[in-house]
């Protein structure tokens, strides 16, 4: 039997062979200087992963969804993220999904022996549909579990991406989008939670933020979506809403209050001094973007 090369996230790195003899100060020294790799080795692949945000901003604005698949620290960044967008962006439960080896029970207690569970990768994608979007996420780009969906997401007529550390994972070949930061070897042979996972995090974080703001799920930088669900965020939605329009906090608070709590309504009232059915319309006929709608109700009143 042919060996199976090793890909660049379990190579040994020269760099790090005598970590088990540093002082503390040099080995955290190591990793640092190490870790300030992964923005860079990001930076390389980003025409790759704005081409992945495209496919995502076209599946959620025609209704349809984007699911992650991944095992081991790959699935725990991958739902992480999924579970962020619904406070952050106000995003509707069932819209963006992770799907992670093992179950739900694998993100506190690993089970690294379900990353090979072919039927189980399979059926993590047995309800995607043709419009869909399938990201798979793997280090080593190379499991079976991820490589099973991404195969059936793929017989389903959905879109599909990789996101791998691996630019010559042998996945790649069946997906629309390969996603690649060439991260190399871990400081810790194979460790893939380093390095490696970190880049998933940066790619993963910059993937799902500009898909949002793409589907204007935010207003300048500002997150006009989020959910205000306790004393804090409410707060902070008050001081979003005063930053958006300079309107003082007395003003924001009774514009929310008119809206029903839609901060999005109440940005575009007070811009625009339209009323709150008005604002509603206009956002609702410019699927949510506040600066299009802003634009809609000005040519209204010309």
């Amino acid at each position: 039997m042919d060996e199976v090369p090793l890909s660049r996230t379990e190579q040994r790195n020269p760099r790090s062979a005598s970590i088990d003899r540093m002082s503390t100060v040099e080995l955290l020294s190591l990793i640092n200087a190490e870790d300030r790799q992964v923005p860079a080795a990001v930076a390389a692949v980003l025409p790759a992963l704005a081409a992945a945000v495209e496919l995502a901003v076209t599946a959620l604005a025609t209704g349809h969804r984007v699911h992650y698949v991944g095992a081991g620290t790959s699935g725990r960044i991958a739902v992480l993220d999924a579970a962020e967008l619904i406070p952050t962006f106000g995003l509707e439960p069932g819209r963006v999904v992770a799907h992670i080896a093992g179950g739900t029970s694998a993100l506190t207690r690993p089970s690294e022996s379900a990353e090979d569970d072919e039927e189980a990768g399979a059926a993590a994608a047995g309800d995607v549909t043709d419009g869909d979007l399938v990201v798979g996420v793997t280090a080593s780009g190379r499991t079976p579990y991820v490589r099973s969906a991404l195969l059936m997401a793929r017989a389903r007529g959905a879109c599909t991406v990789l996101v791998s550390a691996n630019p010559a994972s042998p996945i790649a070949a069946y997906v629309d989008v390969h996603v690649a930061p060439d991260t190399g070897p871990e400081v810790l042979t194979g460790s893939t939670r380093m390095k490696a996972g970190t880049a998933q995090k940066l790619v993963l974080n910059a993937f799902s933020t500009a898909t949002m703001v793409r589907l204007g799920r935010t207003y300048s930088n500002l997150m006009t979506d989020m959910l205000a669900s306790n004393n804090k965020l409410r707060d902070r939605q008050l001081r979003i809403l005063a930053e958006a329009t300079g309107a003082d906090l007395e003003r924001c608070r009774q514009a929310l209050l008119l809206a029903g709590g839609d901060a999005k309504v109440a940005v575009v009232t007070l811009i625009a001094g339209a009323s709150t059915e008005a604002a509603g319309q206009a956002l609702a006929d410019t699927d949510g973007h506040v600066h299009q709608a802003l634009r809609l109700l000005d040519g209204h009143a010309a």
